[in-house]
């Protein structure tokens, strides 16, 4: 078996007074897509803030086989962590082409890092952005946003990229096409932590899974072990809900 790109151990996670993330262990490992369901509220985005340093996390956590726990955000981002928060954090007023530029300032200086090719090779995996280089980010539809908060996290060359409810409040259409360059990302042999309510759509993808419920992992397992599994076909899939239109 493959050794894990990112180990976390027994981690707890809370804000505020309250801990939303209670005893939860996973591994992501290299080229492989992992996810974590779950309903609102189970402590997903708490746990992948913890892990990128926005919250204190308590427990053990390493990637690259290295303590993680004592580096700030700015650190983690350095080695390839990076993550694609739920609210997508886009520079409104700021075109398509500079907002990705952005996304690249951890090789500000390094030749090559921000060519023209290197844009390019970005936008091939969204032609839609292509398309739409020049306009301004906040005239872009939901779905464009959320391709644009992801093409700028590849502009970092993540090792492991991380994303937040990519499917929320996207149309059907849309679900399709982001989880299609999802799969396409993990072919060009970039890891995922995948956090997501459409649970049909995740585990279709997904090598391996995690459920959550209240803070805690109740159930983990193979992608194709969980979509069989009576209690999440039950509770996650449920006959006849298909809203992104997947099998």
């Amino acid at each position: 078996m493959m050794d894990a790109l990112l180990e976390a151990y027994d981690l707890h996670i809370g804000y505020g007074g309250v801990e939303a993330v209670r005893g939860v262990s996973l591994a992501v490992r290299p080229g492989e897509i992992t996810t974590v369901i779950g309903a609102n509220g189970a402590g997903k985005t708490t746990l992948l803030n913890g892990i990128m340093g926005v919250l204190p996390a308590y427990g053990r956590l390493s990637y690259l086989g290295r303590p993680l726990a004592h580096l700030p955000v700015e650190a983690r981002v350095a080695v390839g962590l990076i993550l694609v928060p739920e609210r997508r954090e886009l520079f409104w007023t700021m075109s398509v082409e500079d907002n990705l530029r952005l996304g690249a300032f951890r090789f500000h200086g390094l030749r090559g890092r921000t060519s023209p090719s290197f844009l390019e090779r970005v936008l091939e995996v969204f032609p839609r952005l292509k398309e739409r280089r020049r306009q301004l980010a906040g005239t872009l539809s939901g779905g464009e946003r959320q391709m644009l908060a992801m093409g700028r996290a590849l502009m970092a060359e993540p090792r492991l990229l991380m994303l937040d409810e990519p499917s929320l409040g996207l149309a059907p259409l849309i679900v399709s096409e982001i989880f299609r360059v999802i799969a396409e990302l993990k072919e060009r042999g970039v890891a995922i932590l995948l956090v997501e309510q459409n649970a049909r759509a995740a585990l279709r993808i997904a090598d391996y899974g995690y459920v959550m419920e209240n803070g805690t992992c109740v159930l983990d397992g193979p992608s194709d072990a969980l979509r069989s599994e009576p209690r999440i076909v039950e509770t996650y899939l449920g006959l006849g809900r298909n809203p992104a239109g997947l099998p």
